[in-house]
């Protein structure tokens, strides 16, 4: 498929031109592209598979700041899947030789259509089909997850997606992380303090479009009294419909937070000056947002 597309470029010896320094097992060749966008600009870490004929996956990795892929694999037939982001994925076939370089040319990208933005108005979050979830790390080892089970949202949606707005309020008593005596600690002075901080919030009117289904939503997040600037990186999943009908709206959003910026400062070393407690917080969001009713 490949050489019908790009043209045949195989042929090469892993031990010649480019490749001379690159020692090959004798039963291994060498399997090669270069990942370009319709303006023949390279994609940088776009995400490439390689898979056996019987689909189990010989290899992964991305493309270096060139667009190029490169990999050592035994000799025989392979799939060759490409990915990135804002970009309809690729797939094809190679057949790489012993000893042999083959060069799979240049893979054009075509870039992807955009899933429809929620129209403007007055939309909510619907915490029934949503999650705010995190993950901090524990005695250097394991790691502890935990939601907010009570919280609301609204998000007024502009004529132009970049000028929309965001508010949401966290019920910090409804952290839950499984263990009640864990719960209770966290809710206690020493982190949350949810009698003196009983909510956190989450405001925004920064929405930055990064290309593709991917945003930035930056905005002032209020926790344990402090206000720092966070950024939400953001994957917009389009519209559907709900079992009644309803227009339903959602994406998913990342961070990472640092205890020590929002002066949660509570710490215990275990032996060999092990923190009980790691520094960061990854935050991972589920949200489904559906329009404003009026008796909302």
């Amino acid at each position: 498929m490949f050489d019908r597309l790009f043209g045949k470029r195989g042929g090469n010896a892993a031990r010649g031109g480019p490749l001379a320094g690159l020692t090959v097992p004798s039963s291994a060749g060498v399997l090669s592209c270069r990942v370009l966008d319709p303006v023949h600009e390279p994609v940088r870490q776009a995400e490439f598979v390689v898979s056996d004929t019987a689909g189990r996956k010989v290899l992964a990795g991305e493309t270096d700041p060139y667009g190029t892929a490169l990999a050592t694999v035994p000799a025989g037939e392979y799939r060759l899947a490409v990915t990135a982001e804002g970009y309809t994925p690729h797939h094809g076939t190679a057949l790489v030789t012993e000893g042999v370089h083959t060069g799979l040319g240049d893979v054009m990208l075509q870039v992807a259509p955009q899933p429809p933005l929620p129209g403007p108005g007055d939309w909510e979050i619907d915490p029934a089909h949503s999650q705010i979830g995190f993950t901090a790390r524990h005695i250097g080892l394991a790691r502890i997850h935990g939601r907010f089970n009570g919280f609301a949202g609204a998000v007024r949606i502009a004529d132009r997606m970049e000028r929309s707005a965001m508010h949401v309020v966290i019920d910090a008593a409804s952290i839950d992380t499984g263990v009640r005596m864990r719960d209770d600690h966290l809710r206690s002075g020493d982190f949350l303090d949810v009698g003196k901080y009983p909510t956190l919030e989450f405001y925004s009117e920064r929405f930055t479009h990064r290309g593709g289904s991917r945003w930035a939503v930056t905005g002032a997040l209020t926790l344990h009294g402090v206000s720092r600037t966070v950024t939400l990186d953001t994957q917009y999943l389009g519209l559907g419909n709900g079992l009644e009908g309803e227009t339903r709206g959602a994406c998913r959003a990342t961070t990472e937070l640092h205890r020590e910026d929002f002066t949660l400062t509570w710490q215990t070393l275990l032996a060999r000056g092990i923190a009980a407690v790691g520094s960061s917080i990854s935050i991972d969001l589920d949200v489904q947002i559906v329009p404003k009713t009026s008796g909302s």
